[in-house]
């Protein structure tokens, strides 16, 4: 496929560096691993995984880097560029020459705040050398993820007052211990009351966005039950419009949708006059599970566990936090 100029994803909160963009932020380009590649193939066909899509970014294809410039001879006889083949057979040269092609969920927000949950309590695969399990295994303890089945892998949200993102790194997810969640949740999911906040969105917009966002979750829940995967180094990814205005546009435009589903029978006639959709405003919230580099299909092992934790975990921090901001009395 043609991807055209790319650059630098610089909203990336999480995950290996390397991933890029196209020009407009619609699409990303990401290398991957062939595992993380045949997830995204099974996706499209597979029973076995069809109740997952839903909640993955659509896999739009692949990119693959077929040579690379001969430094020691860079200029043909004929005044050419000369290109020399990549062997890509072993995994870390497939990292560098394949790429998957991927939308860009955090596209249609104008101010996105940006979280990523990694799930899970096993931090490696099968392929792992016992160093490597070692090693894994204790940052696993050393963090949140043992207990409580995530880590905060990183976070950014937008400053009010600044209309830039303020980007919380891996490090604070790393330090922090299971009795912190609840303020790094806090963290991404603040209040805003004008003027003097610096973040967040006003309470009569947050609340409807939090249970919403919980409801995903919890529907994702419901698909891991089901699915007998194991995920290794898989993440929540949930991105909310930090924008008051369009956060609360979107908020309508999801209302009018749900109530259009209820209605769709009546006023038939009428649909094709409301789906202008460079005149609609973009989601208020998405929800997605990313990351399969380390992610394998498990025939007959039943559901993941530390995955399911995780998601627990997940949802009743974002029931704490929807309780704390209903006490709030402003």
């Amino acid at each position: 496929m043609e991807i055209g100029p790319t650059q630098t994803l610089n909203s990336q909160v999480g995950g290996h560096a390397g991933v890029l963009t196209t020009e407009d932020g619609s699409l990303l380009i990401k290398p991957a691993f062939p595992r993380e590649l045949e997830i995204y193939q099974k996706l499209l066909y597979d029973p076995a995984l069809e109740v997952l899509r839903p909640f993955t970014a659509n896999f739009l294809g692949t990119l693959k880097l077929e040579g690379e410039v001969d430094q020691s001879n860079p200029i043909t006889a004929n005044g050419g560029i000369a290109i020399k083949p990549i062997d890509d057979h072993k995994d870390e040269l497939f990292w560098t020459t394949q790429s998957i092609v991927l939308e860009n969920v955090t596209y249609p927000f104008l101010k996105p705040n940006i979280l990523d949950i990694k799930l899970g309590t096993i931090l490696y695969d099968e392929t792992a050398s016992p160093e490597k399990v070692e090693r894994m295994k204790k940052i696993a303890r050393d963090t949140t993820s043992f207990e409580t089945g995530v880590r905060l892998t990183g976070f950014q949200v937008y400053d009010n007052a600044t209309s830039l993102p303020v980007i919380t790194p891996k490090s604070y997810g790393k330090s922090i211990k299971p009795s912190d969640l609840p303020d790094g949740i806090s963290r991404f999911f603040p209040i805003g009351q004008a003027p003097s906040s610096s973040s967040g969105l006003p309470k009569q917009t947050l609340l409807p966005i939090l249970h919403a966002i919980r409801e995903d979750v919890a529907d994702i829940r419901e698909v891991f039950t089901t699915l007998e995967i194991r995920m290794v180094g898989g993440s929540l990814f949930i991105v909310y419009e930090a924008d008051w205005a369009r956060a609360e546009d979107g908020l309508q435009r999801l209302w009018l949708d749900e109530g259009d589903e209820e209605g769709e029978d009546e006023d038939e006639e009428d649909e094709d006059e409301d789906d202008d959709d460079e005149d609609r405003p973009g989601p208020p919230f998405v929800v997605k599970i990313i990351d399969f580099a380390h992610t394998r299909l498990a025939p007959g092992e039943g559901a993941d566990e530390g995955a399911l934790l995780g998601i627990d975990t997940v949802l009743r921090l974002l029931d704490a936090r929807i309780a704390q901001i209903e006490g709030l009395k402003f």
